[in-house]
């Protein structure tokens, strides 16, 4: 019913830059949030950064320096700019949206598949 698409994962060197978007659509009529999680090797998701509907940002501390979440210029878009990427950053990158069903008025959770990111030396 409700679907997120990402895209812009990738490879790059140490030191590179990536810019990962996220289209939502389906049945909703309003997002609440719109964020994204990371997920290295071994290790479990962990929330990078978030956009509330009334644009408040919430970044993981690490990621201050470096990154930037902004809502994308086509409605229900939300995109993730990447600086000064390396090694340690390695994942895959989720997709995520807190959204208002159409039919049932709740707040509904929704998860991309993931994109990867890779940075090499």
């Amino acid at each position: 019913q409700v679907q997120l698409v990402e895209s812009g994962g990738g490879l790059v060197e140490a030191g590179g830059s990536l810019r990962l978007s996220c289209a939502a659509s389906g049945s909703f009529f309003r997002i609440n949030v719109m964020g994204w999680y990371r997920q290295a090797p071994g290790k479990e998701r962990e929330l990078v950064a978030a956009i509330t509907i009334d644009g408040r940002t919430n970044y993981l501390e690490s990621v201050k320096e470096r990154i930037t979440i902004s809502r994308g210029n086509a409605e229900n878009t939300v995109n993730l700019q990447m600086n000064s990427l390396n090694p340690e950053h390695t994942g895959v990158d989720y997709c995520y949206a807190d959204l208002i069903s159409t039919i049932t008025h709740y707040g509904i959770n929704d998860w991309g598949k993931g994109t990867r990111v890779t940075a090499s030396s």
